[in-house]
Protein backbone atom coordinates (compact mmCIF):
# COMPACT_ATOMS: atom_id res chain seq x y z
CA UNK A 1 0.00 0.00 0.00
CA UNK A 2 1.24 3.48 -0.77
CA UNK A 3 -1.15 5.93 1.62
CA UNK A 4 -0.96 8.93 3.22
CA UNK A 5 -2.65 9.58 6.70
CA UNK A 6 -3.45 13.09 8.46
CA UNK A 7 -2.96 13.70 11.88
CA UNK A 8 -2.74 17.17 11.54
CA UNK A 9 -4.49 19.54 9.60
CA UNK A 10 -4.43 23.12 10.78
CA UNK A 11 -1.74 25.72 10.73
CA UNK A 12 -0.01 27.55 13.81
CA UNK A 13 -2.95 26.96 16.08
CA UNK A 14 -5.01 24.04 17.31
CA UNK A 15 -8.54 25.03 16.87
CA UNK A 16 -12.05 23.14 16.14
CA UNK A 17 -10.49 19.52 17.09
CA UNK A 18 -7.66 20.51 14.32
CA UNK A 19 -4.46 19.88 15.20
CA UNK A 20 -0.72 21.22 13.65
CA UNK A 21 1.00 19.97 10.49
CA UNK A 22 1.73 15.82 10.66
CA UNK A 23 1.47 13.20 8.74
CA UNK A 24 2.44 9.37 8.00
CA UNK A 25 3.56 7.92 4.79
CA UNK A 26 3.04 4.20 5.00
CA UNK A 27 4.83 2.97 1.59
CA UNK A 28 4.95 -1.21 1.50
CA UNK A 29 5.84 -2.26 4.74
CA UNK A 30 7.82 1.41 5.49
CA UNK A 31 6.07 4.22 7.51
CA UNK A 32 7.45 7.55 7.11
CA UNK A 33 6.52 10.55 9.29
CA UNK A 34 6.38 14.12 7.96
CA UNK A 35 6.70 16.85 10.42
CA UNK A 36 5.59 16.34 13.94
CA UNK A 37 3.48 19.30 15.37
CA UNK A 38 1.96 19.96 18.92
CA UNK A 39 0.12 16.95 20.03
CA UNK A 40 1.36 14.45 17.16
CA UNK A 41 2.13 11.30 19.46
CA UNK A 42 -1.39 11.86 20.84
CA UNK A 43 -3.06 11.41 17.55
CA UNK A 44 -0.74 8.16 16.17
CA UNK A 45 -1.96 6.81 19.34
CA UNK A 46 -5.39 8.26 18.56
CA UNK A 47 -5.22 6.07 15.13
CA UNK A 48 -3.63 3.19 16.30
CA UNK A 49 -0.33 3.67 14.44
CA UNK A 50 2.49 2.33 16.17
CA UNK A 51 5.54 4.40 16.99
CA UNK A 52 7.81 1.98 16.78
CA UNK A 53 6.93 1.13 12.88
CA UNK A 54 8.25 4.53 12.11
CA UNK A 55 12.05 5.08 11.30
CA UNK A 56 12.30 7.95 9.24
CA UNK A 57 10.95 11.30 10.26
CA UNK A 58 11.28 14.10 7.99
CA UNK A 59 10.66 18.12 9.59
CA UNK A 60 10.21 20.44 6.79
CA UNK A 61 11.35 23.53 8.91
CA UNK A 62 11.22 24.84 12.42
CA UNK A 63 8.48 27.00 12.75
CA UNK A 64 6.45 25.30 16.21
CA UNK A 65 3.50 24.20 14.32
CA UNK A 66 5.67 21.68 12.17
CA UNK A 67 8.00 20.25 14.75
CA UNK A 68 7.09 21.24 18.72
CA UNK A 69 5.78 17.53 19.37
CA UNK A 70 9.31 15.78 18.27
CA UNK A 71 10.71 15.99 21.59
CA UNK A 72 7.91 14.26 22.97
CA UNK A 73 7.71 11.69 20.62
CA UNK A 74 11.28 10.98 20.68
CA UNK A 75 11.46 10.42 24.47
CA UNK A 76 8.52 8.42 24.60
CA UNK A 77 9.87 6.16 22.07
CA UNK A 78 12.85 5.63 24.59
CA UNK A 79 10.26 5.22 27.22
CA UNK A 80 8.33 2.23 25.46
CA UNK A 81 12.08 0.63 25.22
CA UNK A 82 13.05 1.36 21.35
CA UNK A 83 16.30 -0.27 20.53
CA UNK A 84 16.36 0.15 16.83
CA UNK A 85 17.72 3.07 15.21
CA UNK A 86 15.68 6.47 13.87
CA UNK A 87 16.40 8.44 10.76
CA UNK A 88 15.58 12.41 11.49
CA UNK A 89 16.37 14.51 8.34
CA UNK A 90 15.74 18.41 9.26
CA UNK A 91 17.42 21.72 8.93
CA UNK A 92 20.56 21.54 10.83
CA UNK A 93 19.76 23.66 13.46
CA UNK A 94 17.36 21.52 15.16
CA UNK A 95 20.10 18.73 16.27
CA UNK A 96 21.43 21.86 18.69
CA UNK A 97 17.85 21.81 19.97
CA UNK A 98 16.94 18.26 20.50
CA UNK A 99 21.00 17.97 22.24
CA UNK A 100 19.42 20.85 24.65
CA UNK A 101 16.68 19.45 25.53
CA UNK A 102 18.03 16.08 26.05
CA UNK A 103 20.89 17.45 27.91
CA UNK A 104 18.98 19.74 30.68
CA UNK A 105 16.42 16.58 31.08
CA UNK A 106 19.57 14.36 31.60
CA UNK A 107 17.97 11.99 29.25
CA UNK A 108 19.94 9.51 26.74
CA UNK A 109 17.75 8.27 24.24
CA UNK A 110 18.46 3.57 24.21
CA UNK A 111 18.60 3.74 20.68
CA UNK A 112 20.59 6.10 17.93
CA UNK A 113 19.18 8.99 16.54
CA UNK A 114 20.91 9.33 13.21
CA UNK A 115 19.95 13.32 12.22
CA UNK A 116 20.76 14.27 8.45
CA UNK A 117 20.83 17.81 7.62
CA UNK A 118 18.79 19.19 4.94
CA UNK A 119 21.05 21.25 3.12
CA UNK A 120 20.01 21.22 -0.73
CA UNK A 121 18.02 19.54 -2.99
CA UNK A 122 18.90 16.49 -3.45
CA UNK A 123 17.73 12.79 -3.05
CA UNK A 124 18.19 11.75 0.82
CA UNK A 125 16.93 7.94 1.40
CA UNK A 126 16.83 5.65 -1.45
CA UNK A 127 15.90 2.00 -0.72
CA UNK A 128 15.29 -0.77 -3.32
CA UNK A 129 11.46 -0.06 -2.96
CA UNK A 130 11.50 4.13 -3.10
CA UNK A 131 13.59 7.11 -3.14
CA UNK A 132 12.85 10.48 -1.08
CA UNK A 133 13.70 13.95 -2.63
CA UNK A 134 13.77 17.29 -0.83
CA UNK A 135 13.29 20.25 -2.56
CA UNK A 136 13.25 24.33 -1.29
CA UNK A 137 10.01 25.78 -0.68
CA UNK A 138 9.57 29.91 -0.32
CA UNK A 139 8.74 30.62 3.01
CA UNK A 140 9.64 32.98 5.90
CA UNK A 141 12.03 30.67 6.98
CA UNK A 142 14.46 27.80 5.02
CA UNK A 143 11.52 25.22 4.53
CA UNK A 144 11.85 22.05 2.27
CA UNK A 145 8.84 19.97 0.87
CA UNK A 146 9.29 16.15 0.20
CA UNK A 147 8.70 13.94 -3.07
CA UNK A 148 8.43 10.31 -2.52
CA UNK A 149 8.90 8.18 -5.38
CA UNK A 150 7.74 4.42 -6.03
CA UNK A 151 11.00 2.29 -7.57
CA UNK A 152 8.99 0.05 -10.74
CA UNK A 153 8.91 -3.58 -9.70
CA UNK A 154 9.90 -6.29 -11.72
CA UNK A 155 7.53 -7.86 -14.39
CA UNK A 156 5.88 -11.13 -13.16
CA UNK A 157 6.13 -14.28 -13.78
CA UNK A 158 2.69 -15.37 -15.88
CA UNK A 159 2.05 -18.72 -14.29
CA UNK A 160 -0.75 -20.12 -16.59
CA UNK A 161 1.55 -18.87 -20.14
CA UNK A 162 5.35 -20.27 -18.83
CA UNK A 163 4.27 -23.84 -17.90
CA UNK A 164 3.81 -24.43 -22.11
CA UNK A 165 7.75 -23.89 -22.14
CA UNK A 166 10.47 -25.70 -20.48
CA UNK A 167 12.52 -22.48 -18.69
CA UNK A 168 14.58 -23.53 -15.76
CA UNK A 169 13.86 -21.50 -12.86
CA UNK A 170 17.32 -20.32 -12.96
CA UNK A 171 16.17 -18.19 -15.80
CA UNK A 172 13.02 -16.75 -14.24
CA UNK A 173 14.94 -13.54 -12.79
CA UNK A 174 15.93 -12.86 -15.75
CA UNK A 175 12.55 -13.03 -17.38
CA UNK A 176 11.83 -10.33 -14.30
CA UNK A 177 14.39 -7.77 -15.66
CA UNK A 178 12.66 -7.95 -19.21
CA UNK A 179 14.66 -10.38 -20.88
CA UNK A 180 13.47 -12.75 -23.52
CA UNK A 181 13.99 -16.79 -23.76
CA UNK A 182 15.62 -18.70 -26.16
CA UNK A 183 14.52 -21.95 -27.24
CA UNK A 184 17.10 -24.47 -27.83
CA UNK A 185 16.08 -24.87 -31.68
CA UNK A 186 16.97 -21.07 -31.36
CA UNK A 187 13.50 -19.90 -30.72
CA UNK A 188 12.87 -16.56 -29.06
CA UNK A 189 9.84 -16.49 -26.60
CA UNK A 190 9.01 -12.81 -26.07
CA UNK A 191 9.35 -12.04 -22.81
CA UNK A 192 5.91 -10.01 -22.98
CA UNK A 193 3.92 -13.37 -23.45
CA UNK A 194 5.87 -15.08 -20.37
CA UNK A 195 5.75 -11.80 -18.06
CA UNK A 196 3.43 -9.19 -16.69
CA UNK A 197 4.12 -5.89 -16.17
CA UNK A 198 4.24 -4.27 -12.89
CA UNK A 199 1.90 -1.45 -11.97
CA UNK A 200 2.96 1.85 -12.53
CA UNK A 201 5.11 3.46 -9.77
CA UNK A 202 3.11 6.03 -8.01
CA UNK A 203 4.22 9.35 -5.95
CA UNK A 204 3.54 11.83 -3.19
CA UNK A 205 4.67 14.98 -2.83
CA UNK A 206 4.74 17.08 0.16
CA UNK A 207 4.79 20.98 -0.66
CA UNK A 208 5.37 21.62 2.99
CA UNK A 209 4.57 25.51 3.79
CA UNK A 210 5.32 28.08 0.74
CA UNK A 211 4.64 31.00 -0.98
CA UNK A 212 2.75 30.86 -4.42
CA UNK A 213 5.92 29.62 -6.27
CA UNK A 214 6.36 29.38 -9.75
CA UNK A 215 8.77 27.16 -10.07
CA UNK A 216 7.41 24.67 -7.54
CA UNK A 217 5.35 22.41 -10.06
CA UNK A 218 8.56 21.85 -12.19
CA UNK A 219 10.31 20.41 -9.09
CA UNK A 220 6.73 17.59 -8.34
CA UNK A 221 6.12 17.13 -11.54
CA UNK A 222 3.03 14.40 -12.52
CA UNK A 223 3.24 13.18 -8.88
CA UNK A 224 0.39 11.04 -8.44
CA UNK A 225 -0.63 12.86 -5.39
CA UNK A 226 0.19 16.59 -4.36
CA UNK A 227 0.16 18.02 -0.69
CA UNK A 228 -0.59 21.83 -0.99
CA UNK A 229 -1.25 24.13 1.95
CA UNK A 230 -3.67 26.19 1.72
CA UNK A 231 -3.85 28.86 4.60
CA UNK A 232 -6.53 30.89 3.31
CA UNK A 233 -9.60 31.44 1.50
CA UNK A 234 -9.03 33.21 -2.11
CA UNK A 235 -10.03 36.73 -0.78
CA UNK A 236 -7.11 36.87 1.65
CA UNK A 237 -4.13 36.63 -1.07
CA UNK A 238 -2.67 39.97 0.58
CA UNK A 239 -2.23 37.92 3.94
CA UNK A 240 -0.83 35.21 2.20
CA UNK A 241 1.01 36.70 0.42
CA UNK A 242 2.83 39.15 3.94
CA UNK A 243 2.48 35.68 5.76
CA UNK A 244 4.54 33.42 3.09
CA UNK A 245 1.17 31.02 2.52
CA UNK A 246 -1.19 29.95 -0.09
CA UNK A 247 -4.44 30.27 -1.02
CA UNK A 248 -6.67 27.86 -2.75
CA UNK A 249 -6.67 29.37 -5.66
CA UNK A 250 -2.98 29.37 -5.71
CA UNK A 251 -2.42 25.57 -4.74
CA UNK A 252 -5.33 24.33 -7.61
CA UNK A 253 -2.90 26.48 -9.84
CA UNK A 254 0.14 24.97 -8.75
CA UNK A 255 -1.43 21.38 -9.05
CA UNK A 256 -2.76 22.36 -12.35
CA UNK A 257 0.70 23.07 -13.65
CA UNK A 258 2.64 20.66 -12.50
CA UNK A 259 0.22 18.02 -13.66
CA UNK A 260 -0.54 16.47 -10.44
CA UNK A 261 -3.44 13.29 -10.52
CA UNK A 262 -4.93 14.40 -7.27
CA UNK A 263 -4.49 17.41 -4.80
CA UNK A 264 -4.57 17.42 -1.23
CA UNK A 265 -5.22 20.77 0.31
CA UNK A 266 -4.42 21.40 3.94
CA UNK A 267 -2.58 23.59 6.97
CA UNK A 268 -5.82 25.70 7.49
CA UNK A 269 -5.77 29.03 9.18
CA UNK A 270 -7.31 28.66 12.76
CA UNK A 271 -9.65 31.65 11.83
CA UNK A 272 -11.75 29.32 10.14
CA UNK A 273 -14.12 27.12 11.69
CA UNK A 274 -15.34 24.96 8.65
CA UNK A 275 -13.21 24.27 5.54
CA UNK A 276 -15.49 23.24 3.18
CA UNK A 277 -15.19 26.36 1.33
CA UNK A 278 -11.62 25.17 1.21
CA UNK A 279 -12.86 22.34 -1.39
CA UNK A 280 -15.16 24.20 -3.42
CA UNK A 281 -13.11 27.26 -4.31
CA UNK A 282 -10.05 24.55 -4.73
CA UNK A 283 -12.21 22.52 -7.24
CA UNK A 284 -13.53 25.80 -9.31
CA UNK A 285 -10.04 25.84 -10.20
CA UNK A 286 -8.41 22.07 -10.25
CA UNK A 287 -11.68 19.30 -10.02
CA UNK A 288 -9.76 16.40 -8.56
CA UNK A 289 -9.14 18.17 -5.11
CA UNK A 290 -9.79 16.97 -1.20
CA UNK A 291 -9.80 18.43 1.71
CA UNK A 292 -6.83 16.66 3.92
CA UNK A 293 -9.18 15.05 6.65
CA UNK A 294 -7.37 13.71 9.84
CA UNK A 295 -7.55 10.02 10.32
CA UNK A 296 -8.36 9.84 6.65
CA UNK A 297 -6.14 7.27 5.10
CA UNK A 298 -5.62 8.74 1.11
CA UNK A 299 -4.36 6.15 -1.77
CA UNK A 300 -1.51 7.65 -3.78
Amino acid sequence: MFGVTILGNNSALPAFDRHPTSQVVTIGNTILLIDCGEGTQMQLSRYRIKRSKINHIFISHLHGDHYFGLIGLLTSMGLLGREQPLHLYAPAALKQIIDLQLAVANVKLPYELLFHSLNKEEIIVDTPGFSVTCFNTIHRIECRGFFIKEKRKPRKINKDVIANYNIPTHYFDALKEGKDFIQDDGTIVPNNELTIEAPQPKSYAFCADTIYDEELPGKVNNADLLYHETTYLADHEEKAVARFHSTTIQAATIAHKAFAKKLLIGHFSSKYEKVDCFLEETAAVFNNAQLAIEGVTYLV
